[in-house]
């Protein structure tokens, strides 16, 4: 992650593909996260094509769970996590703002 290294800040980027995150991870991420729980969803392209409904996510923590531990591409990205927040990284500058907070 570029804007990490810029600010000399130890990251570990985990690839969501390879190793997408489980229930646990999830439930952590969310129980910091800043964001709307609902934003952790791509509203992309195969969000449409299964057929979703955005207002199925709005504030509902176990749907968002469950559509991504069934659906990983669906998990926004950059999700930045900190030991007491996390952030979905768009756009760049709120990377910086958090990885500036926290160094």
């Amino acid at each position: 992650m570029a804007v990490a290294e810029d600010l000399g800040v130890d990251h570990e980027v985990i690839l969501y593909i390879k190793n997408p995150p489980g229930r646990e991870d999830l439930e952590k991420i969310i129980e910091v996260l800043e964001d709307p729980v609902e934003d952790l969803v791509r509203k992309d392209s195969k969000f449409k094509k299964l057929e979703l409904v955005p207002g199925d996510y709005v504030g509902n923590p176990e749907a968002v769970i469950e559509i991504l531990l069934k659906h990983k591409q669906l998990l926004q990205r950059p999700v930045v996590v900190c030991p007491s927040k996390a952030i979905v990284g768009r756009p760049k500058q709120r990377i910086i703002d958090l990885l500036s907070a926290e160094a």
